[in-house]
This record gives structure tokens, sequence and C-alpha cells, in this order.
């Protein structure tokens, strides 16, 4: 009688298993030799003591690494302050969690009810951090080679059209403030709410007695890029009204 219990639960999770493999070999472009660590990087903390947290961490700087050595072959004729600012655009989180929306990551994700009551499984802070922590359990599993040319498939795209070195919107507010003699920037936190796996901050970006404007984001760094966005837009349209802004940019 027991085995009668234990043999359809046993071929359901081997089911289960052989989906996960094929839906890792073909996001990631090589199939998974050890299902744990595929399985730990697609766990997020709300579903148990274990989580994706630390393969995040490593997957974060190979992600940094193959992409600083790609743009340095790719754009020989830039120089440090336009490497970082295409690297900073194609690390962030944002750019991870669409990744994730193209290869499928939230169908997989393993969450606690609670978080996918409170819609993480599309979160953009979960879903970029899950591709990190994919990218730390490809490094695992097979290697630097093997996480490099994901991440040079998946980024692919974005590196082609990024034809220019952007400026990113608070170095261009803090160029324009210096340009017109005022104050350095000023960025305060006013409001928090949010689950804590899905947080959404406002921030008020203030240049001097020259205007203000607030932005939303999923960190205060999303935040306070938005606010700049928006004050820019609004100083460069002479307004002297509240402007507000919301993105998901470094």
């Amino acid at each position: 009688m027991d085995m009668v219990h234990r043999c359809p639960l046993g071929s359901h999770r081997r089911r289960l298993l052989s989906e996960l493999s094929s839906w890792l070999t073909s996001a990631l472009g090589t199939k998974p030799r050890d299902p744990a660590l595929y399985d730990l990087a697609l766990t997020h903390g709300s579903h148990g003591k274990d989580s994706y947290q630390r393969l995040e961490f490593l997957g974060d700087r190979v992600l940094g690494l193959v992409i600083a050595r790609w743009l340095f072959d790719r754009f020989p004729e830039d120089a440090e302050g336009q490497l970082s600012r295409r690297l900073n655009a194609l690390v962030s989180g944002e750019v991870c969690a669409e990744i994730a929306r193209d290869i499928g990551v939230s169908a997989h994700l393993r969450l606690g009810k609670q978080a996918r009551d409170d819609g993480a499984y599309d979160s953009p802070n979960v879903l970029g951090d899950v591709v990190e922590a994919l990218i730390g359990a490809l490094l695992l599993d097979h290697g630097l080679e093997a996480a490099e040319s994901l991440i040079k498939t998946r980024w692919a795209e974005r590196v082609d059209i990024l034809t220019s070195a952007p400026s990113h919107p608070k170095s261009a507010l803090q160029e324009w403030a210096a340009a017109n003699n005022r104050k350095p920037p000023l960025y305060e936190t006013i409001d928090r709410s949010g689950p804590h796996h899905a947080p959404r901050f406002t921030v008020r970006a203030s240049v001097g007695t020259a205007g203000d404007a607030t932005g939303n984001g999923g960190s205060k760094q999303e935040a306070e890029t938005a606010a700049a966005t928006a004050l820019l837009q609004k100083l460069a349209q002479g307004k002297s009204g509240p402007s507000t802004s919301s993105g998901n940019g470094d």
C-alpha cells in the first residue's frame, strides 16, 4: 500500500525535474549537470531557509566581469567614463529583469504563498536577482566559458543597439547644475511602500531654487534616477510646476 502512494509522487517529481531541465537547457544554452544548483537559483527567500541570494552574489560579479571585458574589446575608443556608463546600462536590474522575462523565469520560480500573492513572480527586483543567480549556478556547474556564452547570447542585441555611451540622468543633472552655477542636486526619499521583496520608493530631486521633481522605483537608486530624469525634462521645458517620473534604471 505504501508503494502505491509513493510511486505517483516519484513520477510527478521526475516529470517536473524533466520539464525544468528541458527549460534550463533552452534558456541557458547548456544542459544542467547539477539540477540542485538551478533549483536553488530559482528559490525565493519566502519559500524556505535556503534561497538564491548567495548565487545571485556570484552571478552579479560574473555578469559585471564578462560585460566589462566585452565592452573593453568592443569599444576601443571609449574612455573609462564612457565604458562605465555602458556597463551600468547593461547590468542594471531592469535589464536583468527583461532577460528573465525573455527566457520565462516567472513560471519556474519557487515562492512562498504570500510572496506569490503579492506578485513577486513579476517583480523586477526578484526577476533580476534570479537571472544573476542562474548565471552563478551555470558558472559552478559548467565553468566561466558557459556563463560567458549565456551572457553574450542574451545580451548581444542590447550591446548592438548601444551605439553611444548613455549619459546617466544623475550625472547629467549634476553637469547641468555646474554649468548653470547652481548647487549640486539633492535627493530625498519621501516614501517607501510595498512588501519587502517588492518595495517602491519615491524620491524628490532638487537643484536649489531651480526646481524639483519626484520619481518612483523599486530601489532608492532607481527612484533617484527617475527623479533626476523628471527634473531634467522639467528644466529643459522651462517648467516650474511639479514633475514626476517612474523608472527602473540604476
